[in-house]
């Protein structure tokens, strides 16, 4: 029935003769207008610059002394991009490491010690607009709904000063559309596949912009549903394609300007991101295959309301932006794995799980001051506060079943523990840069950011440890014997130590335009992470007191970026080359590790870490209505300084390669040609090619001699996508194939021992179409 729906859908299309907007002419397809006086001093181009706002100004992308690559809406749209996945396949020196929806970390340049980064502040800052919607590597982040987005752009490298200190290796920016004050406006995107034989993947999508007065009040609504069924069976729970994902919701954007110089805009967002179960898998049971007692949740539901203000001085912009956030999650997994059968728990394997329900509530206000001087001095200065209060409460579980058939009673229910507890971080930043053009030909540009951030944790009074004869679940359970617990002490309240600390991030860099078509450049800059008191620092493990105690947390680490890039343009515009090399010092490097018996996350630093490499990109037309785009990048990041201390706590070894790919690259050719009637068609072939990365540290911690069990490297792979697009007037639509060749690659190695099903593949072959209106 699902095949034939699609088929159906597929001959509607074929019958009207339409297709998907695709950038036939335009060597970037993500490119925005340019005022009229920057469309006259680049008429030698022949074409629109790309332009972007990583400087917190608009500049085009070739002036920019930053590696940074754009997309726009059509490019997301054509390549079928709903996500941070196709985004990372996009971007040179850039991966994601997605064990499964809604649990996104990204690596760039080399900088990561593993691709999962528990109770470490992400590397790379992930912005919705304003709000810095990435956190920490164990909670969940919800996916974005990539549709009526102005642009996405992905800034590699330290962006410490304007971005703050989650931005270690570089920041990921959301940049929805405005409405529109002049000119009503609507479109659909409808995106209907079949994965494998029976996964049917729906995606809806539609926009509508109503100008309420010209010139001056507009509204615009976007709205959104997906309902993938999943391609996973999960022979614990016996579900079949277990891991379907639901996921919707809307935003609705509200833009005043009363004055030329006043705008103000309003935006109101909620998503409800809900899959039924994750997508790691097993690969020794087979094939789309994977095993727990109880569905692993990761899910989230988000609201965002922001207002932004911006007044148009005569020397300045000035913006002020405030958002407040609330994000409730789910964390939800099985921890079976930390006890696999053997002599010493005769009762092993058990019944292990942690259900964990967190609640954020994020306020954010930024307020900076972009000159716009005619003169050859440029500044932005601004200051950045944030307070984030979350709320997790930890239901440690074993399962009714379980406890039956052990003759383990006394719970009131399959939860042996129960604990609430909350966290408060802070962080208060002023921030500016300086640019002086000593001619159109050569600047310089200097910044700092200096702040503070702090956290403290808290132990809320209630809960408690369910114990019998003074001993608690995992003796009776590892041991096999059955018992009735009939003692629940209560947690005290305790207040943590709280972690602070105040730090610089720098920025310098210099710029040469030898020609209109050329611009080179070399910048330094610096980055760091927050200091991080570990959860459960100074507890002594409950299954083996001889195991290493927690320690008490971690310090700030530091890095050191060195990049030289160059951009070009030639030939009118039909060549562009983006190139960069850099050189990253590492030191005093927050690192996750886990404690054997148990498994509990801590942080901790170490050493030093060199990365070094290469990115690429390449735009060329040879032919009317063809294009060809190439991006590549080599990294070669490794452990470079390592105490014998350090290398038995965190199971790291001197030398060791971190967690990214050598090499990797991505390539797209797109061909259009006239099908008459005023209708375009449009092929295009879209390859992506990732190398083999580490998943961890090799060793394992308080053991540096034994090598660490979960320890693994990803496969090389290349995803290849294919499609076939018809457009005409407003109406579009788009034949594709997604993992053309079946491949199905291990991409992601989650390196803790908890967990059974423990591997990321790519999705399989998934065959669809995508039907548009107003695109």
């Amino acid at each position: 029935m699902r095949a034939y729906l699609l088929a159906s859908a597929c001959a509607v299309a074929v019958a009207t003769g339409v297709s998907p907007a695709a950038a036939q002419n335009d060597p970037a397809t993500t490119v925005e207008q340019l005022s009229p006086t920057a469309q006259q001093d680049d008429a030698e181009a022949g074409q629109n610059e790309v332009v972007v706002t990583a400087t917190r100004r608009e500049e085009r992308i070739q002036d920019v002394p930053i590696s940074v690559t754009a997309f726009q809406q059509e490019e997301l749209t054509q390549k079928g991009i709903v996500g941070f996945e196709g985004i990372a396949r996009e971007t040179p020196g850039v991966i994601l490491n997605r064990p499964t929806q809604n649990f996104n970390n990204f690596t760039a340049r080399g900088i990561a010690t593993n691709g999962y980064n528990a109770n470490l502040q992400s590397s790379v800052a992930v912005y919705m607009d304003e709000l810095p919607i990435s956190t920490i590597g164990n909670t969940t982040v919800v996916d974005p709904n990539l549709f009526d987005v102005e642009r996405v752009e992905f800034l590699r490298g330290p962006q410490g000063t304007l971005f703050g200190s989650g931005s270690l290796s570089g920041a990921m920016r959301i940049l929805t559309k405005s409405p529109d004050l002049n000119n009503f406006d609507t479109s659909v995107l409808v995106d209907l596949a079949l994965t494998g034989s029976d996964s049917f993947r729906q995606r809806y999508n539609a926009m509508l912009n109503i100008p309420v007065v010209t010139d001056k009040l507009a509204i615009r609504a976007v709205g959104f549903y997906r309902n993938e069924e999943g391609y996973l069976d999960n022979v614990g729970t016996g579900v079949h394609n277990s891991n379907t994902l639901k996921d919707y919701g809307g935003r609705a954007l509200a833009l005043w300007k009363p004055t030329d110089r006043l705008s103000i805009r309003l935006l109101g967002s909620y998503e409800n991101s809900d899959p039924a179960d994750s997508s790691l898998t097993s690969p020794s049971l087979g094939r789309e295959k994977r095993v727990s007692d109880q569905p692993d949740r990761f899910t989230g539901k988000q609201t965002i309301l922001n207002a932004t203000l911006e007044y148009q001085a005569d020397f300045a912009t000035l913006t002020s932006s405030s958002t407040y956030s609330d994000f409730d999650q789910r964390f939800w997994l099985d921890l079976a794995g930390t006890f696999p059968r053997q002599p010493a728990y005769p009762g092993a394997p058990i019944a292990f799980g942690l259900d964990a329900n967190a609640y954020d509530k994020v306020f954010v206000q930024e307020t900076r001051l972009a000159s716009t001087l005619d003169g050859p001095l440029q500044f932005v200065v601004g200051g950045f506060y944030l307070h984030r209060r979350r709320d997790v409460d930890y239901f440690y579980r074993s399962s009714l079943a379980f406890l039956a058939a052990r003759g383990l009673t006394g719970l009131p229910d399959q939860y042996y523990q129960k604990q609430y507890t909350h966290q408060i971080s802070e962080e208060l930043a002023g921030f500016g840069e300086l640019t002086y053009r000593f001619s159109d030909k050569f600047w310089v540009t200097g910044g700092m950011r200096y702040g503070r951030t702090s956290a403290q944790g808290f132990t809320e009074e209630g809960g408690y440890l369910a114990t019998a004869f003074g001993q608690n679940y995992f003796t009776y359970a590892l041991l096999g014997i059955p018992v009735n617990f009939n003692t629940f002490t209560p947690y005290a309240a305790v207040e943590g130590v709280k972690a602070s600390g105040t730090k610089p991030s720098w920025k310098a860099s210099v710029s040469y335009k030898p020609s209109q078509s050329l611009t080179t450049y070399a910048t330094f800059s610096t980055g760091f992470r927050a200091p991080i008191v570990n959860a459960f620092a100074g507890r002594p493990s409950l299954v083996n007191p001889n195991d290493i105690t927690i320690p008490y947390g971690a310090d700030s680490d530091d890095l050191k970026s060195y990049e030289v890039g160059a951009k070009a343009r030639f030939l009118n515009g039909l060549v562009t080359i983006n190139a960069a090399a850099y050189l990253i010092d590492w030191s005093n490097i927050q690192a996750q590790a886990n404690r054997v018996s148990d498994s509990v996350q801590f942080a901790t630093n170490i050493g030093a870490a060199q990365s070094k490499g290469f990115e690429v990109e390449m735009g060329i037309i040879p032919a009317k209505d063809v294009f060809i785009g190439f991006n590549a990048a080599y990294n070669d990041a490794k452990i470079t300084k390592l105490s014998a201390e350090e290398a038995a706590i965190s199971g790291a070894v001197l030398g060791h390669r971190l967690s990214a790919p050598r090499l990797q690259g991505a390539m797209f050719l797109s061909y259009g040609f006239d099908l008459g009637r005023d209708t375009k068609g449009t092929l295009a072939v879209n390859a992506q090619y990732v190398g083999s990365y580490n998943s961890s540290f090799p060793n394992t911690p308080g053991l540096p001699n034994v090598p660490l069990s979960t320890f693994g490297e990803t496969d090389e792979y290349v995803n290849t996508n294919v499609s076939f697009g018809m457009k005409r007037g407003p109406v579009s639509a788009q034949l594709y194939v997604e993992n053309l060749f079946d491949d199905h690659s291990v991409i992601y190695i989650h390196p803790e021992a908890f967990l059974v099903s423990r591997f990321g593949t790519l999705r399989p072959r998934t065959i669809g179409i995508r039907l548009g209106y107003g695109l």
